[in-house]
């Protein structure tokens, strides 16, 4: 065996992995499971929630004030980063853990990177290119922000920077429409590092990320650049629970009362969710440790999911609609906001001049804005994210193919 079956196979030793073990097939590692695409539409309405105050409702609205007193949903983000590790983790450790060879280690990364670049970038740069020209050619009421400030947030995207300028421009200048992209770039960051990670640490893999994971959680991140730049402990935490679901200890932990009983089902699915919006509110102050402790909550949603059994909700018209949100989750993301801006351009041109946009305003903002985003995630699902996805995925099996079989 070389010396790179041995670093490699330390990556299993470091999960407690054996020969023994019963490590899932490649076959079941890409399936997906029904519980995770919940959780991706839970976490995917969470942040259309919480985009919806001023970036949609531009009047002061009593309920959403009440509303953003208790409730925090910007921890659909956190939500979204530990599902992330979770799943990239399932599928890539595995993948990188067979590799006999440098070369062959090389190789499967390289595949990976192609395989997440025709699946993200595509339709990140599709979206970014529309706020571009929308902050010129339908901004009247301006609500598509200065032509400048997209410009710059483009460059940032398209460089998977967006979370640095974020956080270098709080305080110092307005951001164009296409803010949402630093939680897209601090995840590519993420997965352009792990694989390197993987190489270099090998049996002090787990560990490590374990230190990372408590470091993250104790130190108080009340400074929201210091967030927006480092927040992976949610992204780690769901690569433990990745690695972790590869050991026989696993399944000593399934939560199998959840099968039986469809009431505590939904206690456990409840108060978890409420527990992850009342820690994302700014008024209750709940803790300066917070971003963690959503991080750990995600977390927990994520294990309950994992074991692939219809813990947090069985078959049903909720969790069909829940799913529809999950698989186009990646697409709604994008164009949320710019459903939500051309919904105010299109209705500040309909209405008479000097009108003053209200409460009255209400409904037909969520009809219009809800046909958009469902228009537009379907579009962009069918005919841009699933044809390049599949495309990507045959070039990074024939660049997974060129690995030189062992002696």
């Amino acid at each position: 065996m070389s010396s790179r079956s041995a670093d490699i196979d330390a990556i299993g030793a470091a999960a407690a992995l054996s020969p023994g073990t019963d490590v899932p097939p490649r076959g079941d590692v890409h399936r997906r499971i029904d519980d995770i695409e919940l959780l991706r539409g839970v976490a995917v309405i969470f942040v259309l929630i919480e985009h919806t105050r001023i970036n949609l409702v531009t009047w002061k609205s009593d309920a959403l004030t009440h509303l953003y007193a208790y409730f925090g949903f910007w921890t659909g983000v956190d939500l979204f980063f530990a599902i992330s590790g979770f799943v990239i983790a399932r599928s890539l450790l595995p993948s990188l853990e067979e590799c006999r060879d440098d070369l062959a280690f090389f190789n499967t990364t390289i595949a990976f990177w192609v395989r997440r670049a025709w699946r993200l970038l595509p339709s990140a740069w599709l979206w970014l290119a529309f706020l571009v020209v929308a902050s010129v050619a339908f901004n009247r009421s301006g609500a598509f922000r200065p032509f400048h400030d997209n410009v710059e947030g483009a460059v940032a995207a398209v460089f998977d920077l967006a979370n640095i300028w974020v956080a270098e421009g709080l305080g110092h200048h307005e951001f164009g429409a296409s803010f949402p992209y630093w939680s897209l770039s601090l995840e590519e960051q993420f997965y352009l590092l792990l694989p390197v990670a993987v190489f270099l640490f090998r049996r002090n893999l787990v560990p490590l990320i374990a230190a990372a994971v408590v470091l993250q959680i104790v130190y108080p991140r009340s400074q929201i650049a210091m967030a927006v730049v480092l927040r992976t402990d949610a992204l780690l935490l769901g690569v433990l629970i990745a690695i972790w679901s590869a050991h026989p200890s696993y399944k000593l932990f399934e939560p199998t009362g959840l099968a039986r009983n469809a009431l505590m089902r939904f206690a456990m699915l409840g108060l978890l969710l409420v527990l992850l919006a009342a820690l994302g509110s700014d008024q209750l102050a709940v803790s300066p440790q917070r971003v963690g402790l959503v991080a750990l909550v995600s977390a927990a949603l994520v294990l309950i999911a994992s074991y692939d059994r219809d813990y947090l909700m069985r078959k049903g018209p909720l969790k069909r609609l829940l799913l529809w949100a999950g698989s186009r989750s990646y697409a709604l993301y994008l164009v949320h906001i710019p459903a939500f801006f051309l919904t105010r351009e299109i209705w500040f041109r309909l209405s008479p001049p000097d009108t003053v946009f209200g409460g009255r305003f209400w409904l037909r903002y969520l009809v219009t804005a809800a046909i958009l985003l469902v228009l537009f995630a379907e579009l962009n699902f069918r005919l841009v994210e699933t044809p390049l996805r599949r495309r990507g995925a045959r070039i990074a099996e024939r660049l997974r193919r060129r690995v030189v079989a062992p002696s």
